[in-house]
């Protein structure tokens, strides 16, 4: 699957509610002969209420609900759920088309986090990624990603405080939906957008593109690796795109938003979580305005990787701090379930 191909192959568009704007629905609404205040309410159905049918709208009149009773909202039916020990819920959502789309909801004291999917599968190819070993089917409507929020703020009962696009799929390959979920998720479902994380692992001219839209999200790279040779054996599109292009795009980002970059950095015993790796990211980082993310990796049955011990991981932390680039180590929840980082493949396998 080429990047070209990949950008084509999406569901036909179709007249659905959800990732609708205020305005949006009040021309809908009195495109049925409605009154433009019904658009208000249909629009508080919609993001407050999670409306799945037209049908449940009852401060609208029966009989023009009867008459939309197979309107669509654009909601999609939990296919799949299941509970790791940590209390990370993964969902299989099943899409109109059939199509099946993987999201998870990640609880903590504080906050509730929902990582959502951009895509049906992913082109990508990652070599440690369970996303990639699978088939690319197409990408994600607007309505589809701000779905997947909904879907998770209605099982738990608790409202979502912050989302990661790091599910199934390359959100810059999909961009204008992407961007267009980033705005819904935050002007319509109430999302800080400084709660809204967009994760790539890097398309030519996109980071460039995205920072146009001056979006004061989070916005961070899957590096991965401290060199190309690296880079492109772990990731295989990285040949499209040299790690020196990439650092000028997000040092271009960073002028363009003032907003820094996070970058994502997964570690693989004996592969990339050396000494001298650590010491060469920090010297590819060196007067970066970034934090790096590190991700000790999260096991699939595909590929032989191992996790480093928890030595081999402090080790690299430490490297980093002491040539002064910030960073944290993020232990993914939902393992027991395979939904944590790298995990997700829209099966229950």
């Amino acid at each position: 699957m080429t990047l070209q191909t990949a950008n084509k192959s999406t569901q036909p568009a179709s007249e659905v509610l959800l990732g609708k704007s205020l305005p949006e629905l009040t021309e809908w609404v009195q495109q049925q002969g409605q009154p433009a205040y019904r658009g208000k309410q249909l629009y508080q159905w919609l993001y407050q209420k999670g409306a799945r049918s037209l049908t449940e709208i009852s401060v609208f009149p029966k009989r023009w609900r009867e008459e939309l009773a197979d309107y669509p909202l654009g909601r999609s039916t939990i296919n799949y759920r299941s509970i790791a020990a940590d209390e990370t819920r993964k969902y299989l959502l099943r899409l109109a088309d059939g199509a099946i789309v993987e999201t998870v909801g990640i609880p903590t004291a504080k906050r509730l986090t929902v990582c959502v999917s951009s895509q049906v599968g992913c082109p990508m190819a990652c070599d440690f990624c369970a996303t990639g070993k699978g088939e690319f089917v197409r990408n994600l409507q607007t309505h589809e990603i701000v779905d997947q929020v909904l879907t998770v703020q209605e099982d738990f009962q608790q409202r979502v405080s912050n989302v990661v696009f790091m599910g199934m799929g390359e959100p810059l390959m999909n961009l204008s939906p992407t961007v267009a979920a980033v705005k819904s998720l935050n002007q319509d479902v109430g999302i800080g957008q400084r709660s809204l994380t967009v994760s790539t692992v890097g398309i030519p001219g996109k980071i460039v593109e995205l920072a146009q839209h001056k979006l004061q999200i989070v916005f961070a790279v899957s590096l991965h690796a401290p060199n190309q040779q690296l880079r492109q054996q772990l990731i295989p599109s990285a040949k499209h795109y040299p790690l020196d292009t990439i650092l000028a795009d997000c040092r271009e980002y960073v002028r363009v938003t003032g907003r820094r970059v996070t970058f994502e950095y997964i570690l693989l015993s004996g592969v990339n979580d050396l000494p001298e790796h650590a010491l060469e990211l920090a010297n590819l980082l060196r007067g970066f305005q970034t934090h790096v993310n590190l991700i000790p990796y999260n096991p699939i049955s595909e590929v032989d990787y191992q996790r480093p011990d928890r030595y081999r991981i402090e080790e690299f932390e430490r490297i980093l701090q002491e040539h002064k680039i910030a960073v944290s180590v993020r232990y993914s929840r939902g393992l027991s379930a395979d939904a944590a980082c790298g995990q997700l493949r829209a099966s229950r396998i």
